[in-house]
């Protein structure tokens, strides 16, 4: 039977909690709906090895290109192959693979305007969401993203650097395009983007988990890159779509987008 919906794990020397996710994965039946996609980005540990022997669709980069770019080539892999729902959770366990069908219910849920999503982020920081511990360093960056997503589109997000999101067609279609996904660190910088863009964007609280293991990306000095980086990328966001208005209201396009990603299937 032919599956709607892509689950991408993007990893990086994730040999301790790999085998774990996909193990969990398939105690909740994710592959009767869903087929599941390991985005190796040249681990230099046993990641590959432990992804092979799983029932699951790996891809190996030959040289590190960054979590980005990985998950970029993900979105790809989900347009030429037709899927229409995209999920993206990370492969060091921190996302509870519970949420995963709450966003999937979520996707397919028209809101109150009559429109359906086109991303939903699973939030730590909702009311409703499980307890998640937060270094004071990031609820620092956190707020301030969340500060400015608000004064330049008027939207709240609570979270706009939560990994564990899901998408639709028109909206991983437009990721996947040359110059529309950040290949460094897709984060608020992504989310900004998007609302500017008009794309309709939903927060739903999430069950997450601390890492136990392993390092994450924003380890050692790159706390700072991070910052200098996001800073940049989303000025120049500003730049390209708040005051030169490239591609100005794609997200609102009413496309008969069943049609659209059929021809994408062969495209790109």
């Amino acid at each position: 039977m032919e599956k709607d919906v892509l689950i991408i794990i993007p990893a990086y020397n994730e040999e301790q909690t790999i085998a774990q996710v996909l193990n969990e994965l398939s105690n909740i039946h994710v592959s009767e709906y869903a087929d599941i996609l390991v985005m190796n980005d040249a681990s230099k540990d046993n990641t590959n090895y432990i992804a092979k022997k799983e029932n699951c669709i790996l891809v190996t980069h030959v040289f590190n290109l960054g979590y980005g770019a990985a998950v970029q080539l993900g979105y790809k892999y989900a347009v030429r192959k037709g899927y229409k729902f995209v999920v993206q959770i990370d492969a060091d366990g921190q996302h509870d693979v519970s949420n995963i069908p709450k966003i999937l219910e979520t996707l397919k849920t028209k809101d109150e305007s009559g429109r359906y999503p086109d991303i939903v982020i699973g939030s730590r920081y909702l009311s409703e969401s499980g307890t998640y511990h937060t270094s004071g360093l990031k609820k620092f960056a956190i707020g301030l993203f969340c500060r400015e997503i608000k004064r330049l589109t008027g939207k709240k997000i609570t979270d706009p650097t939560s990994g564990l999101q899901g998408f639709r067609f028109p909206a991983f279609l437009y990721y996947s395009k040359y110059g529309n996904f950040d290949h460094r660190y897709p984060d608020a910088n992504m989310i900004l983007q998007m609302l500017l863009l008009k794309f309709n964007v939903k927060e739903i609280p999430a069950n997450m988990h601390n890492r136990v293991s392993g390092k994450g990306m924003h380890s050692g000095l790159k706390p700072f890159v991070y910052m200098c980086w996001m800073a940049l990328s989303m000025f120049g966001i500003i730049v390209r779509y708040k005051w030169l208005k490239i591609d100005e209201g794609i997200g609102e396009e009413d496309v008969i987008w069943e049609k659209k990603r059929g021809n994408y299937t062969t495209e790109i």
